[in-house]
């Protein structure tokens, strides 16, 4: 019987933060893995989203929490934290651009390296948290933007390297759902903060994302 390891490493929108543990996308995904998969399959599913990292403190446990277990697939989901502009960090993200995209490369090399078969590659939801009050440049939503198209460039630079990647483009799916159903707005998808995934929200993610894991970890094993 084969075994396959799997870590959702990633923020609060991989761990859910103020969600029941039950209602997240992580959560349908080991739920579908268990009831879908063949009977000579079986995953252990390991949720190592941290409220509030950034790329920079995710590298620094990513030894402990993911590539010592020897994981078979990873879902890498970061940005949210890394493009927030803090007051006390004097007009700049808590993560510059240039290092963000080189923390995520890194991440990613090094999961593959430890014997991954894939990597998942996220990019993250419009938000709907507003301007700062403290920076008149750049609003939130337009930091948070700009961060997944540096994910979108780093999962370009590693797939053109024919790496076993994949990218689950959360963020146009987002925009895509709701040009679609206009009986639905951002607000019904996230909770009050503008940030964080709401109920409705996290079966978004389980419609998109969790399809796209599945599909390809299923198909990767037969």
């Amino acid at each position: 019987m084969i075994k396959n390891r799997i870590y959702l490493f990633g923020d609060s929108i991989t761990y859910g933060q103020l969600v029941s543990n039950h209602l997240t996308w992580a959560t349908t995904l080991a739920i579908m893995l268990d009831e879908h998969s063949p009977d000579d399959l079986k995953f252990t599913i390991q949720n190592t989203g941290v409220n509030g990292n950034t790329t920079r403190q995710a590298l620094e446990r990513l030894r402990y929490d993911v590539t010592s277990h020897k994981p078979d697939f990873v879902s890498v989901q970061f940005g949210m934290n890394d493009c927030n502009y803090w007051e006390t960090d004097f007009i700049h993200p808590r993560v510059s651009h240039g290092a963000f995209a080189a923390n995520l490369e890194e991440i990613v090399l090094k999961v593959l390296a430890s014997g991954a078969k894939h990597c998942f590659i996220g990019t993250n939801h419009p938000s709907n948290k507003g301007a700062f009050k403290h920076i008149d440049t750049i609003t939130y939503d337009e930091s948070n933007a700009a961060y997944n198209e540096l994910i979108r460039m780093v999962y370009k630079k590693l797939k053109h390297e024919d790496l076993p990647v994949t990218l689950i483009d959360n963020e146009r799916n987002w925009i895509e759902y709701l040009s679609q159903n206009e009986q639905v707005g951002l607000k019904d998808l996230l909770l009050e903060d503008g940030i964080h995934l709401s109920t409705k929200g996290h079966e978004l993610y389980s419609d998109y994302a969790v399809n796209i894991m599945f599909s390809k970890i299923i198909a990767s094993e037969k």
